[in-house]
């Protein structure tokens, strides 16, 4: 479907800090801002990000296919 373009380090630190965010709103300590760390989270799992696609950005190496 996507052409994978978050590498392995740019998406662990994604999951981490979506989480941080998500876990910050859920016990009230940042409000409903926190609950950005939902798609941060999200692009870190699925390795796709729709802005490095628009801006032509790629943190993953390319595949030799």
């Amino acid at each position: 479907m996507f052409s994978t373009n978050v590498g392995g380090l740019d998406r662990v630190a994604r999951v981490i800090i979506g989480a941080i965010l998500l876990a910050a709103s859920a016990t009230g300590k940042i409000g409903i801002w926190g609950w950005l760390g939902l798609p941060i989270m999200l692009t870190g799992f699925l390795g796709w990000c729709g802005l490095y696609s628009f801006l032509g950005i790629r943190t993953c190496p390319l595949r030799k296919e």
